[in-house]
């Protein structure tokens, strides 16, 4: 499993009253598997530039496709760039391949963040490795889950890591690139509501034009 599958489950085994929507966790998404690659040697950042790795490609078949997504050309893309362009609908193919493998099933207790189907997570040992990881307060898995409004991941560690991913002097980090991924995750998300809020108050605006009599 890859940090990214992990990321979803705990984002559908939210309560229903407590959605996670589909556009932050398609960045975060992107940024878990950013991470996972950084962590085998796929790819490494030269400031918040991404330089694919030469020889090593992950087992994980949407890992691989991430990989392969890597520009290879200097000058490298940005992580900001990447994040957008890989982040794009990720949350749904996470969806098709979990369903695929087995991994979700339809129920009554889990809502899809971004949709109207109910989803939970199978009771597998790959969901109780994301629960492991998720009640432990593993930093990464847990300033993902912070990035994309999650809150209560385990304590300790778990919570100090969703609000220090900016701070580089993070010491449950792995190491710099890893926070940097992260801050560049948290920085994209709130770009988003921005726009988001922004379309939602010129679409009411535009409705407000046909009620005036």
């Amino acid at each position: 499993m890859s940090t990214a599958k992990d990321l979803f489950i705990i984002a559908v085994d939210q309560e229903p009253d407590r959605p996670v929507g589909q556009g932050d966790l398609s960045l975060a998404l992107a940024g878990a598997e950013l991470i996972d690659l950084l962590g085998a040697e796929a790819a490494a950042l030269d400031g918040d530039r991404i330089v694919p790795g030469a020889e090593t490609e992950p087992h994980d078949p949407l890992l691989v496709e991430a990989a392969a997504t890597l520009a290879r050309q200097v000058p490298y893309e940005r992580v900001e760039d990447w994040l957008w362009r890989r982040g794009r609908d990720l949350a749904a193919t996470y969806q098709a391949a979990l369903e695929e493998a087995g991994q979700l099933t339809r129920g009554r207790r889990g809502l899809l963040p971004f949709g109207n189907d109910r989803l939970e997570p199978a009771d597998t040992p790959v969901r109780r490795r994301a629960h492991g990881r998720w009640e432990e307060g593993e930093p990464v898995l847990a300033a993902l889950g912070s990035a994309v409004g999650i809150g209560d991941a385990g304590a300790g560690a778990g919570a100090e890591a969703g609000t220090g991913a900016e701070d580089r002097s993070e010491p449950g980090l792995p190491d710099e690139a890893v926070t940097t991924v992260l801050a560049v995750v948290n920085d994209a998300v709130t770009e988003l509501a921005a726009v988001q809020q922004r379309r939602s108050i010129e679409n009411a605006a535009f409705a407000n034009l046909w009620r005036v009599p």
